[in-house]
């Protein structure tokens, strides 16, 4: 799903998390802010959410199906600077892939919600393949993300010279408690207007 709004200085190659589709509302809203910070979006599906699985496909089908994104996405975007990533398990993937064969289209990932560990199993073995990954990155997580603890991933990024982003309050899903006084909107647009700017920086290099 290519959103490419007149304009456009770059396109993300965006890869949906693993028990929503590329159609999700935040998926939507983050393709939409994009847009408007002339950040073109390809967004695609995985095949077991084409199938209307919840099980999400082997490794090597969610590899190649991260590498024929983006390779879509280098061809349709009119020789935009590309970069990848996505919301959590897309996110991942795509840094796996980077890490293992290379994107060799991509300039750099951004990781939404980057999954370092899975809920109540505080770890790091999710980020050994990242000192692998040769382009830079964008970490973008909640310190309320139960995913990714920010003790572990502060010094992981700093390890690897990764911009890490944090939002103060924000969940995985990067949705806030009403006490904080902020919505979830004011959050996503913070997060469009972080990853437009980062991607900027990039380019001008």
């Amino acid at each position: 799903m290519l959103l490419l709004p007149s304009g456009a200085k770059s396109i993300l190659v965006l890869g949906h998390g693993a028990g929503a589709g590329m159609a999700h509302a935040f998926m939507n809203e983050m393709a939409a802010l994009l847009a408007m910070n002339s950040v073109a979006t390809f967004r695609y599906q995985f095949p077991y959410m084409e199938r209307g699985s919840k099980m999400p496909d082997r490794p090597p089908i969610l590899l190649a199906t991260v590498r024929a994104a983006v390779e879509a996405a280098h061809d349709v975007g009119a020789g935009l600077p590309l970069f990848a990533g996505g919301k959590s398990m897309g996110g991942r993937i795509a840094s796996l892939a980077a890490a293992e064969e290379g994107l060799p289209a991509a300039r750099g990932l951004v990781l939404l919600g980057f999954p370092l560990h899975p809920r109540g199993k505080v770890s790091v073995d999710r980020a050994k393949h990242l000192a692998s990954v040769s382009v830079p990155m964008l970490f973008l997580q909640g310190t309320r993300d139960k995913l990714a603890d920010l003790n572990l991933l502060t010094p992981i990024c700093q390890r690897l010279g990764a911009t890490l982003h944090v939002i103060s309050g924000a969940d995985h899903s990067f949705c806030m408690l009403k006490r904080s006084g902020r919505s979830d909107s004011e959050v996503q647009a913070e997060l469009a207007d972080t990853i437009a700017r980062w991607i900027a920086l990039r380019i001008s290099r």
